[in-house]
């Protein structure tokens, strides 16, 4: 708290008796109860500088046991609210946390899961049914595996400009020692 916020405690009383004041005034009280409320609001007032000790935001770790618990085939179950999932990203996004934040905050080893497994392979056949991943290997499989090209033993052009004979070597060296 700032020095702007902090009340001293003697202006409890004073703001006990506005509270009061102000209840009585739009609720109807027995003056049998009258001194309970003021004591009860007194407590409450003052119960409100006392330095509490701050619990951690921090839950307790879970047991190895409860993580291996956590993790099925078919889904994860969140520590976070005890639901499964197939796949703990977009739920641990909306509720404000990264995967690593998430396994730091529950003491989760850095390989934990972030997807079921069965999830993982479905989506892993479904790419290879659409043959994603096999652009690199396409273009060398279509030179070895092609028909249409001709196979006469030699090697096939390169590219680019030619590299120097020994005989254009010597041809310029000799028309550089006329010159």
């Amino acid at each position: 708290m700032d020095d702007q916020t902090a009340l001293p405690p003697a202006d409890f009383l004073g703001l006990t008796a506005d509270l009061v004041a102000a209840y009585v005034a739009n609720n109807a009280i027995p003056a049998s109860e009258l001194p309970a409320l003021m004591a009860q609001i007194y407590s409450a007032l003052s119960g409100l500088t006392s330095t509490a000790p701050i619990q951690s935001d921090k839950p307790a770790a879970p047991t190895s046991a409860q993580v291996r618990k956590s993790i099925t085939p078919d889904a994860l179950i969140s520590f976070e609210d005890g639901k499964p999932y197939k796949t703990l990203r977009r739920h641990l996004t909306l509720r404000g946390l990264s995967p690593e934040a998430y396994r730091e905050k529950w003491g989760l080893p850095a390989d934990y899961p972030m997807t079921a497994s069965s999830y993982s392979a479905q989506r892993s056949e479904l790419a290879r049914s659409l043959g994603l991943g096999l652009q690199r290997r396409k273009s060398s499989l279509v030179t070895e595996g092609d028909e249409t090209t001709q196979d006469d033993g030699a090697p096939a052009k390169r590219r680019g400009r030619p590299p120097k004979t020994v005989e254009a070597v010597e041809a310029v060296d000799e028309a550089s020692a006329e010159a």
